[in-house]
């Protein structure tokens, strides 16, 4: 019995030595919300929003993410576009959104479209976002704000950067499809701007058809 027990050992040694490990699927980690550290300490990544509620936002881009949607922003932000342009459709719970001159979510720039820079990158409360029309490609210069997450616009909606500051501020704008008394932009302007600097006039916008966000 101990010599048959001995010689048992090594085959079930064998057995188990033999066997080939199972395939495990790690899940794809989803890129972080968070800038990283070379992204956020760019000043011209830091976009600003003075409201008319008396309050300031403060927005870190992601060039790593949307590198073209955030050249447009920073494009006409130093033009002096969204100077005075107001929130024309804010829904509770879901999002504010801006950039339209005309005011009701019809307009945009005089620059042409932009093509979809779609990433997994979650839209979460305080996402800052390209509006856009029915085609992927159709952002423009409207933007939007989210006040809640919103897990339809994954993967559907360009993801332009994150609130870091005054989040209290996008809550305080005011509601309505349109609103009735619309929250306003009182000045925007890039981390790199001169202190102080005197806002450029907006230029005038030739018709575009960025429409708010499905959700």
């Amino acid at each position: 019995m101990y010599s048959k027990a001995v010689l048992a050992l090594p085959l079930i040694a064998l057995a188990l030595g033999g066997a080939a490990p199972k395939n495990v699927i790690k899940p794809t980690p989803l890129p972080s919300i968070l800038a990283p550290a070379n992204i956020a300490a760019i000043p011209a990544n830091h976009l600003f929003l003075q409201l008319s509620n008396g309050k300031t936002v403060e927005i870190v881009m992601r060039p790593d993410l949307a590198p073209h949607g955030v050249e447009r922003i920073q494009t006409l932000v130093r033009r002096g576009f969204y100077n005075g342009l107001k929130f024309h459709r804010v829904i509770p719970g879901f999002m504010a959104q801006s950039g339209d001159p005309k005011g009701d979510g019809s307009g945009g720039s005089d620059l042409p479209d932009l093509k979809a820079e779609f990433t997994n990158v979650p839209f979460l409360r305080g996402m800052f976002g390209a509006a856009r029309a029915d085609s992927p490609d159709s952002a423009n210069s409207q933007f939007f704000i989210m006040l809640g997450r919103t897990s339809s616009l994954d993967d559907n909606y360009t993801v332009l950067g994150r609130v870091v500051a005054g989040m209290d501020a996008v809550d305080a704008i005011a509601p309505g499809e349109p609103p009735e008394n619309p929250t306003s932009i009182v000045r925007a302007w890039l981390g790199d701007a001169p202190a102080q600097a005197e806002p450029a006039p907006a230029p005038q916008a030739a018709p575009a058809a960025p429409a708010a966000p499905a959700g």
